[in-house]
């Protein structure tokens, strides 16, 4: 698995850390990595796309409730809610990441950390933003 793929499963273990402990993601940052021995090979990139993703975390919602049928974000799993959240962040804010490799890291990040529906739901979702955005 390669460093890309860690850091987006680094962002996603923190974003739902701090879902979990109603805090800010940003400040459970460094804690986590130090807590858990994190490869310091995957903090820029993680920390880049948390700060990215808290930073725009209502544009992001809106773009996901805009894209969801009878879904509120509310709804969704902490898992699947935050997956998609940092594949949306990806398709929307990050140019230098192809659409198709946003959504397949998602869908795969899911296969390890979600149940056996969440590829396929957050796969409709994500390509439901992509295909609102014109990409």
């Amino acid at each position: 698995m390669g460093n890309r793929r860690k850091s987006r499963e680094l962002t996603l273990q923190v974003l739902y850390q701090a879902e979990v402990n109603g805090s800010e993601p940003l400040a459970q940052f460094t804690p986590f990595c130090e807590n858990f021995q994190v490869n310091p090979k995957i903090v820029p990139l993680a920390q880049e796309l948390l700060a990215g993703i808290t930073e725009r975390s209502v544009e992001i919602d809106a773009q996901i409730s805009q894209h969801t049928k009878n879904w509120r974000v509310g709804r969704m799993s902490i898992v699947d809610r935050n997956l998609i959240r940092l594949g949306a962040y990806e398709l929307l804010y990050r140019g230098d990441v192809p659409s198709t490799v946003a959504i397949n890291e998602a869908i795969e990040i899911a296969k390890r950390y979600s149940t056996d529906d969440a590829p396929s739901f957050i796969n409709g979702i994500l390509d439901a933003i992509r295909h609102g955005q014109g990409q």
